[in-house]
C-alpha cells in the first residue's frame, strides 16, 4: 500500500476530525535524525526530513520528550517542561519545526509526561530542601517510613522497574529522614494530584504549547496520576497493572477522569481545537474506552492489539472487542503497530515462536536503572 504522492498531499493539516483518519508517525528525537554531527538527532534533523516524512503520507507526527532531561528515562524525567533540551535545539527551532510541519501538511503532537518529572526538577529541589510537611513537598508524595525508625518503606508498593516504588531523602548530616513514591525510576518522583498548585501548573503547561500551534499532546501514563490518598498495602492479586478487579491503588482509579475532563475543556477552547491522545495501560476494552467518552481524550493507544500475535483468530477477538467498546462511547479506535517501548513491528511479528507457530508477541523493554535497589537516592542540600 503506498500513500499520496507529493503532488496529490494537501499543503496544510486537515480540517477538525483529522484525528480520526490519521497517520500517526512517532519520532524518538535523539536517534531520528543528527543534523550537527554530534551523534544526537535534534530537530533540525526532523525538519531535514520533512519532505521525506510528506512523502510517506503521514498526517501527524508524535514527538517523545524533548525538554531538558538528565535522561534517566530517555527524557520521560522532565526538567524544565517549557524549555527544550539545548543538545536537540532550541524554542525557535520548534517554532520553525512546526510552521515547516504545517506547510508540509503534518500536525504536530508533542509528549507531555504528568506522573511524574525529574528528580533534578526545582520543584524536587525545593521539596527536598525544604523539609517535611512543607508546602514545597506537597506537591510530591512523601511520606514517613513504618517500623520503629521509619527505616521500612511506607507501603509494599513496586515500581513498574522493578524494587520499591518508595526512596528515601537523606540529611546532610547522614541521617535519613521521609520517602517518597515514584512508580517508575528513582529519578522520577511522582507529583500529588490531589494539590491545586500541581493542577493549575500542568493546565499552565498545556496552554503554553497550545499557545504556540501545537496540535496536541501524547499524555503518558495517562492513567496513572491520580492515587489512593490512603496509600494502603498492594493486595497480591492487584500486584500488575493493566487487569484487575476493582479499583487499584494506583492505576486507573476513577479521580483521573476529571482531570483529563478540564484538559479536554482548556483543549476544546482553541481553534481548531487541540487534540488529546492517551497511553493508557489498561487491558480491558471497556475500561479504557471510558477514557474516550465525549469530554475526555479523543484517542488512546490500543495496547491489547499491539500486543496480539500475528494470527487471524486473535486479532479478530481483540478488533471484535475494541470495536464494540469504543463504539459505545462514539470513540475512533487506533491501530497500533509499535513504539518506543515494544520490539519493531518488522521484528515482533516476523519472528517464528515455538509456542504459537506463528509470529510473536509484543516484548517490553524497561528502561535501565543507573543504579540497583538500595543504590544512592536524593540528599537535602
Amino acid at each position: 500500500m503506498t500513500g499520496p504522492t507529493s503532488a496529490s498531499r494537501p499543503a496544510a493539516p486537515s480540517a477538525a476530525g483529522w484525528w480520526r483518519r490519521a497517520v500517526v508517525y512517532q519520532v524518538y528525537i535523539r536517534s531520528f535524525a543528527d543534523a550537527n554531527g554530534d551523534g544526537i538527532g535534534d530537530i533540525a534533523g526532523i525538519r531535514s526530513r520533512l519532505p521525506y516524512l510528506h512523502d510517506l503520507g503521514i498526517d501527524a507526527l508524535w514527538i517523545t520528550p524533548w525538554y531538558p532531561s538528565p535522561m534517566a528515562d530517555g527524557g520521560y524525567d522532565v526538567a524544565d517542561y517549557r524549555g527544550i533540551d539545548p543538545r536537540l535545539g532550541s524554542l525557535a527551532d520548534a517554532d520553525q519545526l512546526l510552521r515547516e510541519a504545517h506547510e508540509n501538511g503534518i500536525r504536530v503532537l508533542i509528549d507531555l509526561v504528568p506522573n511524574h518529572t525529574s528528580w533534578s526538577h526545582p520543584w524536587f529541589h525545593d521539596a527536598v530542601a525544604a523539609g517535611p510537611w512543607s508546602p514545597a513537598r506537597a506537591r510530591y508524595i512523601f511520606r514517613d517510613g513504618r517500623g520503629p525508625d521509619g527505616d521500612e518503606p511506607p507501603n509494599n508498593w513496586q515500581s513498574a522497574f522493578g524494587s520499591s516504588a518508595w526512596t528515601r531523602v537523606v540529611e546532610p548530616n547522614g541521617r535519613p529522614e521521609q520517602w517518597y513514591l515514584h512508580l517508575f525510576a528513582p529519578e522520577q518522583p511522582d507529583l500529588d494530584w490531589e494539590n491545586p498548585e500541581v493542577r493549575a501548573e500542568f493546565e499552565s503547561i498545556l496552554r503554553f504549547w497550545f499557545d504556540r500551534g501545537f496540535d496536541g499532546v501524547r499524555i503518558d501514563v495517562a492513567d496513572a496520576f491520580v492515587k489512593d490518598p490512603a496509600l494502603p498495602d498492594m493486595p497480591p492479586e492487584l500486584s500488575g497493572a493493566g487487569s484487575f478487579p476493582g479499583e487499584h491503588p494506583h492505576w486507573d482509579r476513577p479521580g483521573v477522569h476529571e482531570i483529563h475532563r478540564s484538559w479536554r475543556r482548556l483543549a476544546d477552547g482553541y481553534e481548531p481545537p487541540r487534540v488529546l491522545m492517551g497511553e493508557i495501560g489498561v487491558e480491558d476494552p471497556e475500561r479504557l474506552s471510558r477514557y474516550l467518552r465525549p469530554t475526555q481524550l479523543h484517542a488512546a493507544f490500543n495496547f491489547p492489539y499491539m500486543a496480539t500475535p500475528w494470527v487471524a483468530s486473535a486479532l479478530r477477538t481483540v478488533i471484535d472487542a475494541t470495536l464494540e467498546a469504543h463504539g459505545r462511547v462514539g470513540a475512533t479506535p487506533t491501530w497500533v503497530l509499535s513504539n518506543h517501548d515494544a520490539t519493531r513491528h518488522v521484528t515482533r511479528l516476523g519472528r517464528p515462536t515455538r509456542a504459537s507457530g506463528g509470529a510473536s508477541s509484543t516484548t517490553l523493554c524497561p528502561s535501565t536503572l543507573p543504579w540497583g535497589p538500595g543504590g544512592p537516592g536524593p540528599r537535602r542540600s
